[in-house]
């Protein structure tokens, strides 16, 4: 599959506000595993989509050599398909039966095809994906966000594609799906283009795709490499920047001096001419010959002066600019001691499986702890922060909050109206809040001008984020709790930061699930929980 690859050329792509997203962009992806990496809110999803035919370009062409296989960051999946439905296999499984059981219909056959050892490919792939106890028969609605992805892979590979394109393919995925997942892709040997922003992951890939400012520069090696060459480009753009100041700086002194001499000169000459007694045609002659020639070295100076902006411009433009957020949320404090949540003995069920053991699980939650909540896939994590918000009912125990606003952030990012622009959503939130501050407060949140007024169904995943936080803590009246289930899901590191950030300014309480430790070494956990085999239980801080 070496000569597989993904040709792009002069394509460009808006968005239906004429927003720009690429302009006569052209690049070619062969064969091997390539890491594409950008900010977020560059385009790299819709880059994707493009490549997979799910959005057409503006202009410009997009061809892919071989089977495609795609996955995108959110699947559309209703809830009632079952794993068979997903994988696209249930109706092949079920011409097979038929015809073992004695219809030889054609239409069996027509459907089966080459097919007929599917059903021990599908145990094979979801085995290696670490799916093995899941039958072929059960509801979508009973798996964990970590196994409806591995799911959607599995089903990708099921095809047997020549190009696999995947966007953020370890959301949701704990430690032990996330290794399965980096073995399956680097015994993978076709045409692979991945949006990530696991570090682990992208250490696998072979080069880093990077799109900057509407192009796309690639780099040999894997992702520790790109950082490396990054870093070492950032240096030199900073110290160009800082030469070209200097430049510019002794440019307009030396403009500066030379337009102080021209002065003391024609007062000199004036005062000479006068003195001399000549006449005064003579005179004016002279003084004009000087002030020409005075304008000639200010034009020149002045054109020096201008030569040295562009370059500091230039340099300028060659340093990344990584935004981070800097907020102030004192209306977010929680006194120290005081209960927002008290759990007892909580049950509940998914269909005819009991989610906790025994008799429940308890959970208490005070002042402002900052608690990370870890555990495997499909223990139930997700369904824990749904009871403490009360999206769920109990079906045993008993489950109190205090009266403190608590505000939940799924891992959809779907609490905002994605037909409405952020501001419009921001004032939802906020309707007493002064327009000019609350403009203020989306600054704050890096939407600036007409970044604020886009709808936030165009946003990307770290955008989308930001507006959620946006809404979410500056919101009346301020959240007390926060939940937060996958925040980094989507984000790059950039983002990551710049929600660390947000986090770091938060004065209340926060539970938040998360398989990424990095991530939760830097937002000052303080209490760690697990929920594993139906048993929430306290933990020491792993080391990271």
């Amino acid at each position: 599959m070496s000569d597989t690859s993904i040709i792009c050329s002069n394509l460009s792509f808006s968005w239906p506000d004429d927003t720009p997203v690429f302009e006569d962009l052209s690049f070619t992806v062969g064969g091997g595993r390539t890491g594409l990496v950008a900010p977020n809110g560059s385009g790299k999803s819709t880059l994707l989509r493009l490549i997979a035919g799910e959005l057409r370009p503006a202009t410009g062409s997009v061809s892919v050599e071989g089977t495609l296989g795609y996955l995108p960051q959110s699947l559309p999946l209703a809830r009632d398909l079952t794993v068979a439905e997903v994988l696209d296999v249930a109706a092949v499984i079920r011409a097979i039966d038929a015809v073992e059981s004695g219809d030889v219909g054609e239409d069996h056959f027509m459907t089966i095809g080459d097919d007929w050892d599917i059903e021990e490919r599908t145990r094979a792939q979801l085995d290696r994906l670490g799916l093995a106890d899941l039958t072929l028969d059960r509801s979508l609605s009973t798996l964990s966000g970590g196994q409806v992805v591995s799911l959607g892979l599995a089903a990708q590979l099921l095809k047997r594609p020549d190009v696999l394109l995947l966007d953020e393919p370890t959301n949701n995925l704990d430690v032990d799906a996330r290794r399965k997942l980096y073995g399956v892709l680097e015994d993978w040997n076709g045409c692979l283009l991945l949006v990530s922003h696991d570090r682990a992951l992208l250490d696998r890939m072979e080069r880093i795709a990077e799109l900057d400012r509407g192009e796309l520069r690639f780099h040999g090696g894997d992702f520790t490499a790109y950082e490396e060459a990054v870093q070492a480009e950032q240096e030199v753009a900073e110290k160009n920047v800082r030469n070209a100041e200097q430049e510019l700086k002794r440019e307009k002194r030396e403009m500066q001096q030379a337009r102080e001499r021209a002065e003391r000169r024609a007062s000199n000459a004036a005062r000479n001419l006068k003195n001399a007694g000549l006449p005064r045609i003579f005179a004016g002659n002279m003084k004009r010959g000087a002030q020409e020639s005075a304008g000639r070295a200010g034009q020149t100076h002045a054109a020096r002066v201008g030569e040295a902006k562009a370059r500091l411009d230039e340099a300028g433009r060659a340093v990344r600019d990584e935004q981070r957020l800097t907020l102030e949320l004192p209306d977010t404090s929680v006194p120290a001691g005081r209960t927002l949540v008290l759990g007892e003995r909580m049950r509940v069920r998914h269909g005819e499986r009991g989610l906790f053991a025994g008799e429940g699980v308890d959970l208490t939650i005070r002042g402002p702890e900052r608690i990370a909540l870890t555990g495997p896939n499909g223990a139930g994590k997700t369904t824990l922060l749904r009871l403490v918000n009360g999206d769920l009912e109990l079906d045993g125990g008993q489950i109190r909050r205090a009266g403190g606003r608590i505000a939940y952030l799924s891992q959809r990012l779907d609490l905002l109206d994605a037909d409405r622009s952020v501001a419009e959503n921001f004032t939802a939130f906020a309707p007493h809040r002064p327009e000019a501050e609350r403009m203020n407060l989306l600054a704050r949140f890096l939407f600036r001008g007409p970044r604020a007024h886009l709808p936030v169904g165009v946003l990307s995943g770290g955008e989308r984020l930001r507006a959620t936080l946006a809404c979410v803590l500056c919101a009346e009246p301020a959240p007390q709790l926060l939940l937060l289930d996958e925040p980094t899901n989507n984000l790059d590191l950039v983002s990551a930061g710049q929600l660390e950030s947000a986090l770091g300014s938060y004065q209340g309480a926060f539970v938040v699930v998360s398989h990424d430790e990095r991530f939760l070494a830097r937002i000052g956990v303080n209490r760690w929980l697990r929920l594993a085999d139906g048993e929430l239980a306290e933990m020491g801080a792993p080391e990271v």
